[in-house]
């Protein structure tokens, strides 16, 4: 068992069987003062006030005996590991060119008609060896982990022919068996049109990729937006992979309302990310539902497109998830310390409505908030140990500010 003691803020303290948070729940950040938490066996066995603490350790080992490790937090602040429940980090090389395109002036848009976009990350993960993909992809998981994430999804979607996809889901299914952290895999087999396909041969191929894919994912996503794929496409490969098991995520409302977050809806969508674009139809598809609306904070900024309407779901009753679509083009950062910070500075949430974002709704748009994403008894020990003096309001307002002295995933702390 190891026992901290002396916490300053003991911050996403969920009760048992609550996994997600909706509407007024949001701005509830789950905070106790002066307190102490253990862990055993990986799990969360119980945490309480400092003046609780001995009258509580009658039951657990008694602090300072054999078996028994405490860690003074010395005034520090513990939360929730970050739940990232939107990543693209399996991709090959680099997209830094784009980059001088888009201060050049082109847009999203343009960068793709020119066969920059996904295409580029196409081609360069399809000549890109198997071994040498897991081993950079690699590098960006380590690199969240230390920066707080002991959660996330990642997604296929840059094969964009049947061997590539199942290249990327064999990479990420090596990830998982690799880290600490938990990893959900998703296939994202209809990201883009691949190379040599009509859009409707490509739907086709996608269909034809599900058999395989279920195999290796937990969940299927169609990029249903403007450009891409339709919400008739969506419906067809949705309901091909629920025939093989695989639940749906979608790619909504980016490029402009798209009538994805609909299609999302009626098939039971667990998530639709992205809801740059929002009108108060996609508010009231929602209202009612088991589907998590997540918004991607970090290609606003760095796309220079509007932020989701944050409030304007919370306001209408619904949750609200934040992830950091972690990828080469239109958000290469996969910091969700800087996620939190921009729902509070771009989108008007509260530290506490942010925080419920990032960790517990997060996990439920994954499908692990049963496991991790709160303080909660019983769920895996994954959270971060600040340095002292830190609390809830100045993680989003020192956003820069180096904050972490340690990570925990399932109890044991990471080292880099």
């Amino acid at each position: 068992m190891t026992l901290f003691t002396n916490i300053g803020e003991l911050a996403g303290i969920a009760p048992e069987g609550l996994l997600r948070k909706q509407g007024a729940e949001m701005a509830d950040a789950g905070i106790l003062h002066d307190a102490w938490l253990a862990v055993e066996d990986g799990r969360i066995a119980d945490f309480g006030p400092m003046s609780s603490l001995p009258a509580s350790t009658s039951n657990l080992k008694t602090p300072g005996r054999a078996g028994c490790d405490v860690v003074d937090a010395a005034g520090a602040m513990i939360l929730p590991a970050f739940c990232d429940s939107h990543t693209h980090v399996v991709y090959a090389g680099s997209r830094d060119t784009e980059f001088l395109d888009k201060i050049n002036g082109l847009d999203y848009e343009q960068i793709a008609a020119r066969g920059g976009g996904i295409l580029n990350s196409s081609d360069l993960l399809n000549s890109t060896p198997e071994d040498e993909l897991f081993r950079q992809s690699m590098e960006r998981v380590r690199e969240v982990m230390a920066k707080g994430t002991g959660s996330l999804e990642i997604k296929s979607g840059y094969g964009l022919n049947p061997e590539g996809e199942m290249k990327m889901l064999r990479v990420i299914r090596r990830i998982r068996e690799s880290v600490p952290a938990q990893v959900v895999s998703t296939f994202l087999g209809a990201h883009a049109v691949g190379r040599g396909y009509t859009r409707q041969s490509y739907v086709q191929a996608v269909i034809d990729m599900i058999p395989e894919a279920a195999g290796l994912a937990d969940f299927v996503d169609v990029f249903c937006d403007e450009g891409f794929f339709t919400p008739d496409d969506t419906a067809r490969i949705l309901e091909a992979a629920a025939e093989h098991g695989l639940r749906g995520k979608i790619h909504a409302n980016e490029l402009a309302v798209s009538g994805g977050v609909q299609v999302g809806v009626r098939h039971n969508a667990l998530s639709v990310d992205h809801l740059e674009r929002t009108t108060p139809a996609e508010i009231e598809a929602l209202r009612g539902t088991g589907t998590m609306p997540v918004m991607l904070p970090g290609t606003s900024f760095f796309l220079g497109i509007p932020y989701g309407r944050a409030k304007d779901y919370i306001r209408a009753g619904l949750g609200l998830a934040l992830a950091s679509d972690y990828n080469p083009g239109s958000s290469p950062s996969g910091d969700m310390r800087f996620v939190m910070a921009l729902g509070c500075i771009r989108m008007g949430l509260t530290p506490a409505e942010a925080l419920n974002a990032v960790t517990i709704n997060g996990a439920y748009a994954m499908g692990v908030s049963a496991e991790t994403g709160s303080i909660t008894r019983g769920k895996r020990a994954d959270f971060i140990l600040t340095e002292p003096g830190w609390t809830l309001t100045k993680l989003p307002y020192l956003h820069q500010s180096p904050f972490i002295r340690s990570v925990y995933l399932s109890g044991n702390e990471l080292f880099f």
